[in-house]
């Protein structure tokens, strides 16, 4: 008679049912990350190219908006303000650490509004300002974009939405949801008309990983029927080797060629996303490895164009514009500049500089030029 070891036939049915419990946990995995791909990939859109935008009256005038003139001086600041959550003790999962939401509504607040009054203080007459969240998770939802308009209530201003993302689900265990972001430009004179102009992103999956990118353009009039044309531009980062903010930044270069040819006053400013000073490790020590957003910008892009680069540098007290975000800001961090503006012929910049912030409420010290007008 044969005998059964009842023990063997009873383990040999769990690991069954084990083995098929966790075949359906997979398969469920699976079939999770498949239908999220999919929403992803589904949502995904571009606005369309040459969109109007809307000008918004300030707030507050107390008088009359001045009217640009030539030969008179004028400030314009740029500053990219991280969505109110790259303050000095924030690190990001796309740059090599782990945050991916700021850490309060209190603490997107106070780094906006920390922003805002350092730019006050150097009473500009122009602000671009980049990564301006409307409605975000990583931002506690938090209009930046009004808040930032009662703090400069004289000034007229123009949004131009350059980022609508599906909610992503990275990092687990505090997941960047869904945003929406854009340019803000602000002016103490008045903006008669406004627009945004698409640019190339990579295509592929990467495209998955960029912004909307776009550059908005907002056409303030001038004596003598000229105009000055104000670019906010911010382009792409996260991309296989850099090459698309090149093509991207051609595309700005032609428009403003365009504009001085006929006749009017250009001044594009924002993050690069480019060492614009060509050498920064030179100045401010080597990166520990390459970075597609580190890249200079490649010689003879400006070559027969009547359009320089004004790049903010002291020389005698170096100041960078932007840190890598791979750990709260620390001495020996990697620090570079990509901020800066670009100007036609007609226009001379007397000045450009860093405002040295510490970083304390962005992963983007502000820059400011003062420039003039050529008649």
């Amino acid at each position: 008679m044969i005998q059964m070891d009842f023990s063997l036939v009873e383990g040999a049915f769990v690991a069954k049912r084990i083995i098929t419990i966790l075949l359906a946990l997979l398969g469920a995995l699976l079939a999770a990350a498949l239908a999220y791909v999919a929403y992803v990939m589904i949502t995904y859109e571009r606005l369309p190219d040459n969109l109007a935008l809307a000008v918004d009256a300030p707030l507050a005038a107390d008088e009359a908006a001045p009217v640009v003139s030539a030969d008179e001086e004028f400030t314009v600041v740029t500053a990219n303000l991280g969505f109110g959550a790259y303050n000095r003790d924030f690190d990001f999962f796309m740059d090599g650490g782990g945050g991916s939401v700021a850490e309060s509504p209190e603490v997107v607040r106070e780094d906006i509004l920390g922003s805002a009054e350092a730019l006050r203080a150097l009473s500009p007459d122009f602000v671009l300002f980049q990564e301006v969240d409307i409605d975000g998770t990583r931002s506690h939802h938090i209009d930046e974009y009004e808040l930032l308009r009662t703090q400069f209530p004289s000034d007229w201003s123009v949004f131009c939405q350059n980022y609508d993302s599906p909610y992503l689900m990275y990092p687990l265990l505090r997941p960047h949801g869904a945003s929406r972001s854009g340019l803000l430009t602000l002016s103490s004179a008045a903006i008669t008309s406004a627009g945004r102009v698409e640019l190339p992103v990579e295509g592929g999956f990467m495209k998955l990983l960029d912004l909307d990118r776009c550059y908005s353009v907002s056409r303030i009039p001038a004596e003598g029927g000229k105009e000055l044309v104000l670019y906010n531009l911010h382009l792409s980062a996260y991309t296989s080797d850099g090459t698309i903010a090149t093509e991207q930044l051609k595309l700005l270069l032609a428009d403003m060629q365009s504009e001085y040819d006929a006749g009017n006053w250009c001044v594009a400013g924002g993050d690069f996303n480019k060492d614009l000073l060509g050498d920064s490790a030179a100045w401010f020590g080597e990166a520990d490895q390459e970075y597609s957003w580190a890249q200079p910008i490649p010689a003879g892009t400006f070559e027969g164009l009547d359009i320089s680069l004004v790049t903010p540098l002291d020389k005698d007290d170096p100041v960078p514009s932007c840190r890598n975000a791979d750990g709260p800001y620390h001495q020996g961090q990697y620090v570079l500049t990509v901020d800066g503006f670009l100007v036609t012929a007609n226009v001379t910049a007397e000045s450009a500089v860093v405002i040295d912030t510490g970083f304390a409420w962005s992963d983007h010290n502000p820059v400011a030029m003062t420039f003039t007008l050529r008649p």
